[in-house]
């Protein structure tokens, strides 16, 4: 382990903060990981005491994060769950305490140039990723390289409108439809589970068609087909790649593509107009941020 070959790259979760060894060629020596704090002063202590273990031991930082990142500037809006970050200035802080080069980039996107270096969207020149969680996050890669949009915004599939009434009801947007989290709890529910995020009970229930929640999957994959339909008539890609601990289950993918594949042919317009698009599970899951955050500094930096 040398100052020039190796870097640091961290990915902030709601639950834990992940950090890596990682070399320029994109392979991890190892993985740690610390519980998330709960606010700024505490995120600091913890963030102080991960990168101190790496003195002398790095070329620069690399860090994915939820939330509205200035990506120039390396501040955080908003944070997502973590709403103690929101205006934190995570660049400057990282840059003093190591006086090395940072980068800060969100975690969605993150994801989707993880993709993009070793994964799914490798030589691809227009594609995307969605993550489902919680909300719905990702980043579009158009003509080769990340689209950050004019306020760092693009790619964020939750703000997308599903419905036309108004004042907007919010479980009408993206990130209600789309939640992986929000249809689970749904599923649960419905099978009288005490566990409401209990995913693998749920899909071993969707594995033999279980008729009391069947439906409800067919609604929440349709759901994500459209909001694929909508980014794919604005930015027309090749492939799009799903994201987020539930996209490991091939039925997922599967009936998302079931879906799609109904959408067109129900409308003749679209399926004359609009091409369909790939659909395939992302390479990376756990690592995803890691990679991709590195992948951005790697960027900024050479």
């Amino acid at each position: 382990m040398t100052q020039s070959t190796h870097y640091l790259s961290i990915d902030i979760g709601g639950t834990f903060i992940k950090h890596a060894l990682i070399n320029r060629s994109g392979q991890i020596v190892f993985v740690k990981k610390e519980a998330t704090p709960e606010n700024l002063a505490d995120f600091k202590v913890v963030l102080t005491m991960i990168l101190k273990q790496y003195d002398n031991q790095i070329k620069a930082v690399a860090v994915s994060c939820p939330g509205k990142i200035d990506s120039e500037e390396g501040v955080i809006y908003h944070g997502g769950a973590l709403t103690f970050l929101h205006e934190f200035p995570l660049k400057a802080f990282i840059e003093k305490e190591m006086k090395l080069p940072c980068s800060v980039m969100n975690d969605g996107k993150s994801a989707a140039l993880a993709e993009l270096w070793l994964g799914q969207l490798k030589n691809i020149s227009n594609g995307g990723v969605m993550t489902l969680g919680t909300g719905v996050g990702g980043g579009l890669i158009l003509n080769g390289s990340l689209h950050s949009g004019a306020h760092f915004q693009a790619g964020e599939f939750s703000m997308l409108m599903m419905a036309t009434e108004y004042p907007v009801d919010l479980g009408t947007i993206g990130g209600a439809k789309g939640s992986a989290v929000r249809f689970i709890r749904q599923a649960t529910e419905k099978l009288s589970l005490d566990d409401r995020l209990d995913g693998r009970r749920v899909f071993e229930a969707l594995e033999t068609k279980n008729e009391l929640i069947y439906p409800l999957f067919e609604t929440y994959c349709r759901d994500v087909a459209f909001i694929m339909m909508n980014v794919q008539a604005v930015v027309d890609l090749e492939k799009i790649a799903i994201g987020g601990g539930i996209s490991a289950q091939p039925l997922l993918i599967e009936e998302i593509k079931r879906q799609h594949q109904q959408i067109l042919a129900s409308f003749p317009i679209f399926s004359s107009m609009i091409p369909p698009v790939e659909i395939v599970p992302c390479h990376f899951r756990n690592e995803a941020g890691l990679l991709g955050a590195l992948y951005h500094l790697l960027e900024e930096i050479e």
